[in-house]
């Protein structure tokens, strides 16, 4: 039997954290992250959510309020400290809330007056990259536009991801608009990864169907992240974490170059909840670092 060949890359740990106070109103730390369980932190990427570009240009939140508002001041003090232990902060543009798409779809005019505000937070808060969530109508040469911007203005090792669910990757019906097919043919060398959705009636981890349809349709392993639910109160499709853990294993071990895992959302993660969610990283972490 021919030896199995190294690892070329480290499956991503990725986490997406946009309840950052919790039920009773207290900052929700991400420091244990880096500080609890030292042995098995693999934390890769954290993605902060969610960044909404409002109606009036320059006017953009950070879910409810704008970005250097007093409240998330410990929030960009310990994004700061987990950038310096070498894990990778991103933005989350977009999501559920609909609009910020649209503005950043029209015009050269009216894209430039709504993405420089944009570009300037990005910068301020030294973000690592952007996940760009379109989870409304976007033409495709928005989306390469809007690309194409990024890299212009940050450079090449600016990561840009985007949050597909998982039928845009198998041509079926999304919600972005665009065709996630043509996008990765035009700008596959600017996207860094996939973080494709799992759960919500989208798609399922149950089994590898909806995962290897992916793969028919041309996708690396290497890209897709697949994502999944951290607590069953998030969404429909939550897979029990034992499940997880087993399924998770198995991708790693019979889809060579498995691009990693997501969870969505950090604060409540099982099996710690919201006394330990750090724990859901660290177990993730601890799978996917098996040869």
């Amino acid at each position: 039997m021919p030896p199995v060949p190294p690892r070329t890359h480290r499956p991503r740990v990725v986490v997406y954290h946009q309840t950052h106070f919790g039920p009773d109103g207290q900052f929700v730390p991400l420091l244990p992250l880096v500080t609890e369980g030292a042995e098995s932190v693999g934390l890769t990427h954290l993605i902060i959510a969610a960044i909404h570009v409002n109606e009036k240009p320059g006017d953009i939140n950070l879910n409810n309020d704008p970005p250097d508002h007093p409240r998330n001041a410990p929030l960009w003090d310990e994004v700061a400290i987990l950038q310096d232990t070498g894990v990778k902060a991103l933005g989350m543009l977009g999501g559920a809330a609909k609009g910020t798409y649209e503005r950043l779809d029209g015009s050269d005019e009216d894209f430039e007056a709504f993405y420089v505000p944009l570009r300037e937070v990005l910068r301020h808060h030294r973000f690592d990259g952007l996940d760009l969530d379109v989870e409304e109508d976007m033409s495709l040469q928005g989306i390469l536009r809007l690309i194409d911007k990024l890299i212009l203005d940050f450079g090449n090792a600016f990561i840009i991801t985007l949050a597909p669910v998982a039928t845009a990757l198998q041509g079926r019906r999304h919600l972005s608009g665009f065709d996630y097919e043509a996008l990765e043919v035009m700008r596959g060398s600017s996207i860094a990864w996939y973080n494709t959705q799992f759960y919500n009636n989208w798609g399922s981890l149950e089994t590898f169907v909806d995962y290897d349809a992916i793969l028919r349709k041309g996708f690396k392993p290497e890209k897709i992240v697949v994502g999944v639910l951290t607590h069953p109160g998030s969404g429909h499709g939550y897979v029990e974490h034992g499940e997880l853990l087993k399924t998770l294993s198995a991708l790693n071990q019979f889809y060579p170059g498995f691009g990693g895992i997501f969870g969505w959302e950090y604060f409540n993660s099982i099996p710690g909840d919201t006394a330990r969610p750090f724990e859901w990283a660290h177990m993730m972490s601890k799978i996917l670092s098996k040869p």
